[in-house]
């Protein structure tokens, strides 16, 4: 009983940046711009100062002064709220790594730019293919990914399976297990065989309003581990696969989306794939 009132009250607690903003701006900042813009687009304005400047901003200061302590179950947003769950690992350089996703049907996500951005909305507005568009940064290790995939699902609007990866090492003929992984090395350049790109791998299915800051995100299908077995399944039937291994993270948990009624299920397991 205690632990559902303190979670319910943490919850709570994460609109309060944005009733603070959101009060500000509609006392001090629309006021100020509806003298000079027409309504509609005053109201544009005031929204995305809040949305996107304003809210992250509050939330990035309050998250200096108050760190999260995560564990690696998970990856988190720039503002630190926890997101898509860490669930596939995979042993190879990063050409071997690109060449086995992309033999499985995977495409290379875009880094973000202002052309790639407009691109990626375009194909949304008019539901046109962008097979490369562009993935919202990710951090795990306090950085964001390195490299992400993803396959779009024809037919259907802002829909796509998509994974990020982050590079990190392990150590050479020792058993896969926490005492092995050298969870914050990055190596410079990714070529070692001992590379072990460690992933979050997700469904987008739409979009959805962020609970503290009122900007867009996409909604994410709640079975993780459905993502998961379609990278493993795909590098199988393209007979990549040398080995697997699973390593229990945590126990089976229900992860409370940032997104309004989102939330992932995972079984806590990361699995990790030897490419041949």
């Amino acid at each position: 009983m205690i632990t559902s009132i303190v979670r319910d009250v943490k919850r709570f607690a994460v609109l309060i940046p944005g009733i603070v903003i959101a009060y500000f701006s509609v006392r001090d900042i629309f006021p100020l711009v509806d003298k000079r813009l027409p309504l509609s687009l005053a109201v544009l304005v005031t929204y995305v100062l809040g949305a996107y400047v304003l809210i992250p901003a509050l939330i990035r200061v309050i998250r200096i002064a108050l760190p999260a302590r995560h564990l690696q179950a998970y990856c988190v947003t720039p503002d630190g709220f926890a997101s898509d769950p860490v669930n596939v690992g995979i042993v190879g350089e990063k050409d071997a790594l690109i060449r086995a996703m992309q033999a499985a049907g995977w495409h290379v996500a875009d880094k973000h730019s202002a052309k790639n951005v407009v691109h990626e909305i375009a194909s949304t507005l008019f539901n046109h293919a962008y097979v490369n568009a562009p993935m919202s940064s990710l951090y795990l290790f306090g950085r964001q990914q390195d490299i992400g995939f993803e396959i779009p699902v024809e037919g259907e609007r802002g829909h796509r399976h998509h994974v990020r990866f982050w590079a990190t090492t392990y150590q050479p003929g020792a058993k896969f297990n926490f005492g092995t992984f050298e969870w914050h090395k990055q190596p410079a350049r990714a070529t070692s065989k001992h590379t072990l790109w460690v992933g979050a791998a997700s469904q987008d299915v739409g979009f959805a309003l962020i609970k503290h800051n009122a900007q867009m995100t996409h909604m994410i299908h709640p079975d993780t581990n459905a993502e998961r077995q379609l990278i493993i399944d795909g590098l199988r039937a393209a007979k990549l696969v040398a080995s697997t291994k699973s390593i229990q993270l945590r126990k089976p948990y229900r992860l409370v989306n940032r997104a309004w009624r989102g939330q992932l299920h995972s079984d806590g397991r990361l699995y990790i794939v030897k490419l041949k």
